[in-house]
C-alpha cells in the first residue's frame, strides 16, 4: 500500500537557543532547576539566545530566518502556517498521521484545544504514545485521546 508522505520543516522541534547541545542535568546545574523549568515549559519565555547565530548551511531552510532560540509561543507561530497550508487541507480529504517533535505537537495541541498558558505548561505528550484527535467538518475538536498499549 502506498501512502503519501509530506515533510515540513515547520514541524521541527523548537530551537533551544543557548541551551542547544546541553543535557538537562548540565543545564539545571548551570542555571538552576527552576529557571530551566521556566524555559522548557512556559509558553512565552524563550531560552537564552545562541551567542553565535547558526549559519544556514542546509538548503532545506533557504530563505528561512533561523532563530537564536524559541519559546513555545514562537514554535506555535511557526507551526500554525503548516496547519493552515498543509495539515488542514489534507484532513479535509483523509485521516492524517502527524509525526513531529514534542514541542511542535504541544503547540498544535494548544491551538486545537484552545489551551491557556497555564494549561499548556502542564500538558505532556509522552514520547511514542499516539494522540488522536477527532475533528468535525469545521476542524473543531470533537474528542482527543491518547492510545496507550
Amino acid at each position: 500500500m502506498w501512502l503519501p508522505v509530506a515533510t515540513d520543516w515547520r514541524l521541527n522541534e523548537r530551537h533551544y537557543g543557548g541551551l542547544q547541545g546541553k543535557n538537562k542535568d548540565e543545564t539545571r546545574e548551570e542555571f538552576g532547576a527552576e529557571q530551566v523549568l521556566v524555559w522548557r515549559r512556559s509558553y512565552a519565555t524563550p531560552p537564552p539566545p545562541l551567542e553565535q547565530p547558526e549559519e544556514d548551511k542546509d538548503g532545506r531552510y533557504a530563505g528561512v530566518a533561523i532563530p537564536n532560540g524559541e519559546s513555545l509561543k514562537d514554535t506555535l507561530e511557526r507551526v500554525l502556517p503548516c496547519w493552515e497550508q498543509v495539515l488542514k487541507p489534507a484532513l479535509a480529504q483523509r485521516n492524517v498521521l502527524v509525526v513531529a517533535h514534542g514541542n511542535s505537537l504541544r503547540s498544535l495541541a494548544k491551538f486545537l484545544d484552545g489551551m491557556d498558558e497555564d494549561e499548556i505548561m502542564k500538558f505532556e505528550i509522552p514520547t511514542g504514545v499516539p494522540l488522536v484527535y477527532e475533528l468535525d467538518d469545521a476542524m473543531a475538536v470533537q474528542s482527543r485521546k491518547f492510545i496507550e498499549s
